[in-house]
């Protein structure tokens, strides 16, 4: 039995941009934890994963259960595309089949009518450095790009995250292509990259923002961490230009950090109220 909801704070309809969390908060499957979440958020981010040992990618059924909870709630769901791909690979094999996995994702979750899908721009390793050839890395990518839109992908529905490398290596492709932009602010954080010129630079292309803390060196944690000065300039920033429609994915995994990410939102929302 789970926890019920009336113990979180709900952030339904508080600011002038939807706020949202992961379809990983219960230790369950999809439909338990997006009815567990309408009630709290505007969007819930569907995680979505294949490979050859295990799968949650929805069936049909629970698509159609996915739209229900979506209309009686009035949320939204953003889906992050697999997180195992690699559409800068200079293995053209490997490359094609990651485009493949990710065209799977858009045609199942189609009938949800996502506001965003969420890309990562792997790098062949980790790092400031993300391939030994960065130009072919980046051909790679933008072959990827082109045949993604090919496939149907709106291009300011694909929302690149900005992950462990710098952004500028990649922003070229973004904006070439009018491909919007997914601010992580606790990637920034954890490695330490500038977040106010991250703002300046790629806000106006910005439809998703995720935000997560670090605890003890561990990221995807709740964001009430001791220096709260990232998060209120995040919040102020997203209050002060509501004239664009975004989400902020509280990008958590647990319902302990979800609630203790709920309440800063919340105190949050009494401080500029109060104003």
């Amino acid at each position: 039995m789970y926890e019920t909801t009336h113990s979180l704070q709900s952030m339904k309809n508080r600011f002038p941009f939807r706020i949202g969390t992961t379809s990983y908060i219960l230790p369950a499957d999809l439909l338990p934890n997006v009815a567990f979440l309408a009630p709290l958020v505007d969007d819930v981010e569907l995680v979505l994963f294949e490979s050859d040992e295990v799968s949650n990618l929805p069936d049909g059924n629970v698509v159609r259960g996915l739209d229900a909870l979506k209309r009686a709630g009035g949320i939204t769901y953003t889906v992050h595309l697999p997180l195992d791909i690699q559409p800068g690979c200079p293995d053209e094999n490997v490359r094609k089949r990651s485009v493949e996995k990710c065209l799977r994702v858009v045609e199942i979750t189609r009938a949800l009518d996502p506001f965003a899908y969420i890309l990562h721009f792997a790098g062949e390793r980790r790092g400031m450095a993300p391939a030994p050839d960065i130009g072919c890395w980046q051909a790679a990518l933008e072959r990827s790009v082109r045949e993604l839109l090919d496939g149907g992908v709106k291009a300011e529905d694909l929302c690149v995250e900005t992950l462990d490398y710098p952004f500028e290596l990649v922003a070229g492709i973004v904006f070439r292509n009018g491909l919007s932009v997914c601010i992580d602010v606790g990637h920034l954080l954890f490695h330490e990259y500038p977040v106010e010129r991250y703002f300046r630079r790629y806000l106006g292309r910005c439809r998703v923002l995720h935000l997560h803390g670090v605890v003890d060196g561990c990221d995807h944690r709740h964001i009430g961490m001791p220096d709260g000065k990232a998060v209120r300039f995040v919040l102020e920033r997203l209050c002060a230009d509501p004239h664009r429609e975004r989400v902020l994915t509280i990008e958590v995994f647990s319902q302990r950090d979800l609630e203790r990410s709920l309440e800063i939102l919340e105190e949050f929302d009494r401080w500029r109220k109060s104003r």
